[in-house]
């Protein structure tokens, strides 16, 4: 279960990101998960819960956005939306295609109160 490494990268990253010497409180933390990454979102904010019990991320809520595959062909430039693992181009049927997004595994956002 790879998610729980995840979980602890993401904390970690928060955790740099908010100094500790003011008195904000972490709401929500938002991350970009490409498909290609295989994580499981359940999994994953079950990790980043009982990860963050009893720490200052506490309560905060893990908003997963889920980022598709979009692949760029190298032989006519035509991008689209992969629907399927095969990675042909959806308008010349070429397999010289670029994977331009489905990879992203980012912190994006970090909302606290005051």
């Amino acid at each position: 279960m790879h998610e729980l490494s995840i979980a602890s990268s993401i904390m970690g990253i928060v955790l740099e990101s908010v100094p500790s010497n003011e008195e904000k409180h972490v709401k929500i933390v938002r991350v970009k998960v490409g498909e290609l990454t295989a994580v499981v979102p359940e999994s994953l904010e079950f990790c980043f819960e009982a990860i963050t019990a009893g720490t200052p991320l506490e309560g905060a809520k893990l908003e997963i956005e889920h980022i598709g595959i979009t692949g760029k062909c190298k032989e006519c430039g035509g991008v689209f939306k992969v629907a399927s693992l095969t990675f042909y181009c959806q308008y010349c049927n070429s397999p010289n295609i670029e994977i331009i997004s489905g990879n992203e595994l980012q912190v994006s956002e970090i909302e606290t109160e005051d």
